[in-house]
């Protein structure tokens, strides 16, 4: 049991890097102000922003929901 056990704690503390790795490399929600500056983007670059940031908004619920379904396992554990 402890093996189990063992093997779940570093699969938490995977997660946790993974986590904070996704979350890290998401834009800002402030972004959209850099308008008044000057310092506006092409409608391409846009777009991939965009795009990228839902598949790591996505990967974020993903990653966040099996930590915390993980943490519960562990405290029955």
């Amino acid at each position: 049991m402890e093996v189990v056990k063992l093997i779940f704690v570093i699969i938490q503390v995977l997660l946790c890097a993974i986590l904070i790795i996704t979350i890290i490399f998401q834009s800002g929600k402030n972004s959209g102000l850099s308008a008044f500056t000057g310092a506006n983007e092409s409608y391409l670059a846009k777009n991939a922003a965009k795009s990228r940031d839902a598949r790591l908004a996505l990967a974020t619920k993903w990653i966040a929901g099996t930590f915390v379904v993980l943490t519960v396992v562990l405290n029955i554990l």
